[in-house]
């Protein structure tokens, strides 16, 4: 009968090291540019250059910072918080009767507010 360590290792499968791609500094910042302009937010674009395995940890400069720089930069968090509210809005315009959706709606809406106050925008 097996150990239950090595019932263990079988389990657990090594993943394969993928090792990243080595490009310049300005290649980096054209790439992130090049994203930025596909309407993504800076969270949404470290993910994408890690998939093409290009990790943002290995340069100097913030996603953030290259889009600020570029004025292409979008507040996460108040994109994410409008996304939701304008979903909210359009089930409740959809349905009157949804008492639900229409203390979501004000939820949200308070919600934004005090970001933008934060956010100073």
């Amino acid at each position: 009968m097996p150990k239950k360590s090595e019932k263990l290792k079988k389990k657990i499968k090594e993943k394969p090291i993928v090792k990243s791609k080595k490009i310049s500094p300005a290649e980096f910042e054209k790439k992130v540019i090049e994203l930025a302009k596909k309407n993504l937010t800076s969270e949404k674009i470290g993910e994408e250059l890690r998939k093409q395995n290009i990790h943002p940890k290995e340069f100097n400069k913030k996603i953030s910072k290259i889009l600020k720089e570029n004025n292409n930069y979008i507040n996460p968090d108040l994109k994410n918080v409008e996304a939701k509210l304008e979903k909210v809005k359009t089930q409740y315009e959809k349905n009157k009767k949804d008492k639900r959706a229409m203390r979501e709606k004000d939820r949200i809406f308070a919600q934004l507010r005090k970001l933008k106050r934060y956010f100073k925008v």
